[in-house]
This record gives C-alpha cells, structure tokens and sequence, in this order.
C-alpha cells in the first residue's frame, strides 16, 4: 500500500497576501511564477519552460510541454493569469534567474509575509486544494488538469481543512 503524506499548502486569502505585498510587486517575473504555479497548478520546471506561443487565446487553453514523465498536455489558462500569459518567457537567458533562484525568492518572501517555509511546489500543491475544495472541481478533473496519469496522486488533495470541519460542524 502507498501512503501519502498530506502536502502542505496555504489558502488563497494567504497567497493573495503574498501576491500583492509591495516588494512582490516590484519583482514582476516572481510575482507572475507564482501566479502560474497557484493558478496552473503548474510544477516550477512547467512554469520556466512557458513560452507566449503555448497560450491559444482562441481555445483559452495552455500547452504544458515535456512536463513530468515527457507528456504534453493542455489546460485551460485561470482569469488570473489570462493578462501575464503575454509577458512569457520567464527565463531568457543566462543572466536571468533559473529555477533555484526562484525558490530562494519565494522561501525569503513566504517567510518575511506569512511566516511560512514556501517551496514552489507548495504553491502547486495550494492551487489544487484550492480548486478541489473552494472551485468544487470534481477529482477527475483535477486529475487531468494537473498531469497524474494515476488517480491515487491526485487523491492526496482530497485533505478537508479542519477549518472547514469546524464551519459545518458549528454553522
């Protein structure tokens, strides 16, 4: 048997604090990966990997290449990050920051705004929840949105906030 552990997460109410903090604003490419890795639910390698040419502004859909296990796939792109989309690529060049960089900056922003150890896959992982619980996403289709060709990887994000528990259990 495969055990899971539950994966960390924060709410939306947290990740639109961090979004929207001053010196998150004045680091553009930041802020947008971590709009793409909420909102895509997109793994840090997908986020750097985006160029403008994978957005079809027709179909609203976004080609996710060579992704984990080389498989390509398509997803619908979120409002939120419908106006960003033009601003790809996030990495050029040697001189712009890679991946590590990018999980330096979102480890010192997490923990300067929410007091909290933020990896980019937290953000991966928080965007799931968020559709599964807040969007009421059916488990399939948030199956397919993020890639997991087996249902059981998914199913790790079927975690009930105890929050939520103790709305309904007090109303």
């Amino acid at each position: 048997m495969v055990k899971f552990k539950i994966p960390e997460t924060i709410t939306i109410e947290e990740f639109t604090k961090l979004v929207n903090d001053r010196e998150v604003k004045k680091k553009p490419r930041d802020r947008m990966a971590y709009l793409l890795a909420f909102f895509q639910a997109l793994r840090v390698s997908e986020v750097m990997k985006l160029r403008p040419e994978d957005y079809d502004p027709n179909t609203k859909l976004l080609h996710i290449r060579q992704a984990k296990g080389s498989k390509d796939r398509k997803i619908p792109v979120a409002p939120e990050c419908v106006r960003i989309i033009k601003h790809l690529p996030l990495g050029t060049s040697a001189k712009d920051k890679g991946i590590r960089a990018l999980q330096y900056a979102l480890k010192k922003d997490g923990i300067r705004i929410l007091n909290k150890d933020l990896h980019p896959h937290t953000l991966r992982h928080s965007g799931a929840t968020y559709y599964l619980n807040k969007k009421r996403w059916d488990i399939r289709q948030l199956q397919r949105f993020l890639g997991h060709t087996d249902i059981k990887i998914t199913q790790i994000y079927t975690h009930v906030n105890p929050e939520d528990l103790t709305t309904l259990m007090w109303g």
